[in-house]
């Protein structure tokens, strides 16, 4: 090749493939990060890979930057600052972290900028066909986190259920009140047992037993509005609850219009599109008005065996209610006495101009811990965050 050929090549903008390459490079080295960092017993989830992306792409591409912002998106305590610095120091060592640069041309995005210096960091080894899949994949969902489930495509949907699952799986398990027959030592001694079974040995306890409290999950009563405006948000929401089910969790559903309708046994099906078909055919209301005071007078007279002081309620709807004035006030505050915690997803709390105008939610967010976007993804996370420390 000729010197004028050579100084060209070197002056051309990289092209695609090479972007993607060197993205490829950066979600690598984050993955390898974050394992290592699990290992030590840090929760290094997706969500703080995903917000470690956006730091890198917002700092400059050194090692002292880029080090920072990994540290402040991954670390939550000094414990984990303290595995986060053995992990970086053990997978860059000491080597300066610098920029690929494709040469003269047009001036790189940040983003390619620090793709070059965090793959420049770590190995430069190409990833395999399944972590690239990965990549992709933690792309889009990122892209569906922030938009509407009006807008989804089957596609979309397909790839939320994905992150539905992912989120279910994160509730945890809290303590059960009733402590049980322990297999080993557990926290407190057995009398009962302990003395009948020293009657075998003349009144002396040579076997000691034990209970403990067996772990169990805080059980979830979602109440979805199913009139014809909610259509695409309760579609998703029933979608939630089911992978809830299906992760083991304790849930209790309903969906109302102008009646509450009980539809947990058919959304505890295997399959997410039979289970919500099976539910959609129950409930016969689903395109007329809204009566949540009613709705939420039946769950408190008819299911409050189904609540206890144990359960978190989660209520999605606009808040449009057509019954009588007063009465979901009032029904609403029985139900935070019965609850341990009522939470509500709106599906219109994410637009700029949004004020809680509706008579529906003027009268219930006294009432409510905590409310949340119920038309995305995200909305779905921070109220899942939520569960979790309540748990």
């Amino acid at each position: 090749m000729s010197s004028r050929c050579a100084r060209r090549a070197c002056s051309t903008v990289p092209e695609e493939a090479d972007r993607e390459r060197l993205a490829a490079g950066v979600s690598a080295g984050l993955v390898q990060l974050a394992e290592r960092m699990r290992a030590e017993g840090v929760d290094c989830g997706l969500q703080r890979l995903l917000t470690a992306h956006r730091a890198l792409a917002a700092v400059e591409p050194d090692r002292r930057r880029a080090r920072a912002a990994l540290r402040a998106c991954l670390c939550s305590s000094r414990r984990d600052v303290d595995a986060f610095e053995r992990a970086f120091d053990d997978l860059f060592g000491d080597r300066p972290i610098a920029p690929i640069d494709p040469g003269k041309g047009e001036p790189q995005s940040a983003a390619t900028d620090l793709a070059g210096a965090v793959l420049a960091a770590g190995e430069e080894t190409e990833p395999d066909e399944g972590e690239a899949h990965r990549v992709s994949e933690w792309s889009a969902t990122e892209v569906l986190r922030e938009k509407s489930f009006r807008a989804y495509t089957p596609s979309d949907r397909e790839l939320a259920r994905a992150e539905l699952r992912r989120l279910a799986a994160t509730i945890p398990q809290r303590p059960s009140a009733r402590r049980r027959r322990a297999a080993g030592r557990g926290s407190q001694l057995d009398l009962r047992r302990t003395m009948r079974a020293g009657v075998r040995h003349g009144g002396d306890p040579e076997e000691l037993n034990w209970r403990r409290r067996r772990p169990q999950r805080r059980r979830l009563v979602f109440v979805c509005d199913v009139s014809g405006s909610m259509a695409p948000f309760a579609a998703m929401g029933l979608e939630y609850v089911h992978a809830v089910l299906r992760a083991g969790g304790r849930a209790e559903v309903f969906c109302f219009g102008t009646r509450l309708t009980r539809v947990t046994a058919e959304l505890r099906g295997a399959d997410a599109a039979t289970a919500l078909a099976a539910a959609e055919a129950k409930v016969v209301d689903r395109v007329g008005g809204t009566r949540i005071g009613a709705a939420i007078a039946a769950l408190n007279r008819q299911h409050r065996h189904r609540l206890g002081r144990g359960a978190v309620v989660v209520i999605l709807s606009d808040g449009w209610d057509r019954g009588e004035p007063g009465l979901l006030a009032a029904e609403m505050s029985h139900l935070r006495r019965s609850a341990h915690a009522v939470l509500w997803l709106d599906p219109h709390l994410a637009e700029p101009a949004y004020e809680p105008l509706t008579r529906g939610l003027r009268e219930s967010l006294p009432q409510v811990r905590a409310s949340f976007p119920g038309d995305r993804l995200s909305g779905l996370a921070a109220l899942t965050g939520v569960v979790r420390a309540l748990s």
